[in-house]
């Protein structure tokens, strides 16, 4: 039970009430939400426990990520524009970039009390992941020479910092260095099979978003248990995976994590799973085929929502055995500034707000002061540096996802 709404009322109210659960369900295997005849027809008479049960969701875990959307939405409302964004004339420096959703008014308030506590005047626009990037994309496409840049970018997202026609350009004509003077990560990512350090010394990592899976063991029937993501590259779950297609910065991360180490044959696979958020001209082959669409026996997602998960119930977490998928969050500092950038870049790269993103929101940190609390067989799969320095990224990206919907031939 919470005070928003009750479970037993009907979807067509809940969403009406809470607009931003509209996307939620719709990321979470009700795609036909978007359509606005649907949910006024059907949402008005199903009801949100029964569309739950109805795709085999756990309905006390379901509800209480409703609540968390719910919340952060009222709390980024009831801050104001001030806190997600400061522009002033007179400023030193700007900061632009995305910050994860579960723990972005955290990291808001440490970047308040350090500006208050600074003798540099900072202007900032630090906005919801789930905003997107189009708007940074923008900031860059959109200036006339590196003077009109920010100082500093922060955001997961490999399209937007690898694309070589836009901020590409500006790194490779040496505008951006990594100012932070820190030549070591902690033992999570710098090991004998994993180094987030950028040899080149142009950007840094300052922690990630990992994909895990989570099974719902009711839907899963009689097939083995995925425990990689070999494993549901297998043909076992063809139309069974739900599959963060809207959150970019995820999917984006998930394709070059298959297309590295599964090849583009993987791509392929991977597409062939997908239940939900799915591509009209697989919906199209399925209508044609006769096949309905299953509910989802696995559900790839951030990390952070897997400890949503009820004790007990039929959704079990998984971190894959062959390593979680991360999207990392990326960290450019202008090199022209480096002087007045220091001490903000010393900040952002401390040990304070790496505990905001390990300890609160479970984003594991980078920096080697932090312990983040992952057993050792926690580990990870990225495309790495040598990949992401002599590609093209936002053309890769491009490709894969026609692999991936079954554009094109992999």
């Amino acid at each position: 039970m919470n005070k928003y709404f009750d479970i037993n009322d009907k979807v067509y109210d809940v969403t009406e009430k809470y607009p931003d659960l509209l996307e939620f369900f719709a990321n979470n295997g009700f795609e036909n939400l978007r359509n606005e005849a649907l949910r006024k027809s059907l949402g008005k008479t199903i009801s949100v426990a029964m569309a739950l049960k109805s795709k085999k969701l756990d309905v006390e875990t379901f509800e209480r990520q409703m609540v968390a959307v719910i919340e952060n939405n009222k709390a980024e409302l009831s801050s104001g524009l001030s806190k997600a964004e400061k522009n002033e004339a007179d400023a030193d420096i700007k900061i632009m970039g995305l910050l994860p959703c579960p723990i972005r008014m955290q990291m808001l308030e440490k970047m308040g009390e350090y500006i208050e506590n600074s003798d540099i005047k900072i202007n900032y626009e630090l906005q919801s992941a789930s905003m997107g990037l189009d708007w940074l994309k923008e900031n860059v496409e959109n200036a006339k020479d590196e003077k009109e840049l920010a100082d500093v970018y922060m955001s997961a997202g490999y399209g937007f910092f690898f694309d070589k026609e836009h901020i590409g350009n500006y790194v490779n004509n040496g505008v951006f260095k990594d100012l932070t003077g820190i030549s070591e990560f902690n033992k999570d990512f710098q090991n004998e099979y994993i180094d987030l350090r950028d040899p080149k010394g142009i950007y840094k990592i300052i922690g990630v978003v990992p994909a895990i899976f989570m099974v719902n063991t009711e839907a899963l029937g009689d097939r083995k248990f995925p425990e990689t993501w070999e494993d549901l590259l297998s043909g076992e779950f063809e139309n069974s995976i739900s599959i963060p297609m809207n959150d970019l910065d995820l999917f984006n991360a998930v394709l070059l994590g298959i297309l590295t180490k599964y090849k583009k044959e993987g791509l392929a696979k991977l597409g062939k799973t997908a239940v939900s958020s799915m591509h009209p001209a697989q919906m199209v082959k399925q209508g044609q085929t006769g096949n309905k669409v299953n509910a989802p026996a696995v559900q790839i997602m951030p990390y952070f929502f897997s400890f949503t998960a009820k004790e007990g119930g039929p959704l079990k977490a998984v971190w894959p055995k062959d390593g979680a998928i991360i999207s990392p969050i990326f960290f450019l500092t202008k090199k022209e500034h480096e002087d007045k950038l220091k001490p903000t870049v010393d900040f952002i790269f401390s040990e304070g707000m790496g505990k905001v993103l390990s300890a609160d929101g479970k984003f594991p940190s980078t920096n080697p002061g932090i312990d983040n609390r992952l057993e050792e067989d926690k580990k990870f799969i990225w495309p790495g540096w040598d990949f992401l320095h002599s590609n093209d990224v936002a053309k890769v990206l491009e490709e894969a996802a026609d692999i991936f919907y079954g554009r094109k031939e992999a």
